[in-house]
């Protein structure tokens, strides 16, 4: 398995952004980069992180019309 890669907050004691109570992930730092803006890191998920309270970011509703692996001349 890929490393995987959270969302997290950029605050001093940021949370890893879910969605419906899990926690959202992806395989790609630089996707994760090129589509989210805003006050966010991109972290690695941490090891105590269980599959079943992730969601993949391919999955959550605003990106499943996306295609991945990203083809990023699709969004000039």
């Amino acid at each position: 398995m890929s490393r995987m890669w959270a969302v997290q907050e950029d605050t001093p004691h940021g949370q890893l952004l879910s969605w419906n109570g899990r926690v959202i992930v992806h395989n790609s730092r630089g996707e994760l980069e090129f589509l989210l803006a805003g006050p966010i890191r991109i972290v690695p998920c941490p090891p105590s992180l269980r599959a079943e309270d992730c969601i993949e970011l391919r999955f959550h509703p605003q990106f499943s019309h996306h295609q991945f692996p990203l083809h990023r001349e699709a969004y000039l």
